[in-house]
């Protein structure tokens, strides 16, 4: 089952970094999104991606040269008619993923796989919508997409064993470093990841210390490269809320009941790096990072 041929849809943060993974790797790319201003601001940041890795001497300026030619834009979810993978990376909504992949099934022909960037939703309800569901699988990447490592490869109950083993060599092909993981809601890192993060908000709202403090505290005591609420910045808060909505409404368990003081502050638009504001205040120019 060979993979040549790439399609993203959307082209906000990981879909643009997922477009700009491929195509360094030497996979053309069709990156696809509804809003012309959408695809201008994810090739913008592609571009600006690419640079810096020059800059850094991890890649050659004729490779990135290479890799921006890779990849055509387009506004219409047609011209992946093509493609032998398409990466779904837009909202992290059921209903707004299982209409791509209604739409996909229409357009795609028959061998074409279906990869979903859903940071928690179920892969077995995605791969039920889709006429195909053996040929629905999960890719989780993680932000910032052009460094870091993993992929996580979540299997649906549906998935076909050749579908598995194509995207977990295609992963290997693009230089990450894929682990499986069975279907369940938040799979495994966010499963352990968000509610570490959930409960540091909870320190937060119970005066116990500052977010400063906090999050030196589990630098240096727990050897953390970053704090838990400079992480929920940068990944968006609004994204935290949502993968802890979802692990709260899979397990009906409370212990994974979102904080008062996160869906306080999404609602007041307090959503990290993104928004200019979350547990810290952000410069303007800080620019948008938040990721599933």
């Amino acid at each position: 089952m060979k993979i040549e041929r790439i399609g993203v849809i959307g082209a906000g943060t990981m879909g643009n970094g997922i477009a700009q993974t491929f195509a360094v790797a030497g996979f053309p790319v069709i990156l696809q999104d509804l809003s012309p201003e959408a695809l201008d601001r994810g090739m913008a940041t592609i571009r600006a991606s690419l640079a810096r890795l020059v800059k850094k001497g991890v890649l050659t300026q004729d490779g990135s040269d290479a890799a921006s030619a890779g990849i055509v834009t387009s506004t219409s979810i047609e011209d992946m008619a093509d493609r032998h993978l398409v990466i779904e990376a837009i909202v992290e909504k059921l209903e707004a993923k299982t209409a791509i992949l209604k739409r996909l099934d229409a357009i795609c022909g028959e061998t074409a796989i279906f990869g979903s960037n859903t940071s928690s939703i179920p892969l077995t309800a995605l791969a039920a919508a889709s006429s195909r569901p053996g040929r629905v699988i999960g890719m989780h990447f993680f932000n910032p997409v052009p460094l870091m490592r993993l992929v996580e490869i979540i299997r649906a109950l549906q998935t076909d064993d050749a579908v598995a083993a194509a995207i977990f060599d295609v992963t290997q092909a693009i230089g990450k470093t894929p682990r499986v993981s069975k279907d369940s809601y938040g799979f495994v890192v966010n499963r352990l990841l968000v509610p570490m993060i959930n409960e540091a908000v909870n320190c937060v709202q119970e005066g116990i210390a500052t977010p400063e403090d906090i999050d030196s505290m589990m630098i240096l005591g727990a050897n953390h490269p970053i704090g838990p609420l400079a992480l929920a910045d940068l990944i968006g808060l609004d994204v935290v809320l949502s993968i802890m909505e979802t692990l709260h409404r899979g397990f009906e368990d409370p212990k994974y009941r979102p904080s008062p003081l996160l869906k306080q502050m999404v609602a007041a638009g307090y959503l990290g790096r993104k928004s200019g504001k979350g547990f810290t205040d952000y410069a303007p120019s800080a620019g948008a990072a938040g990721a599933e």
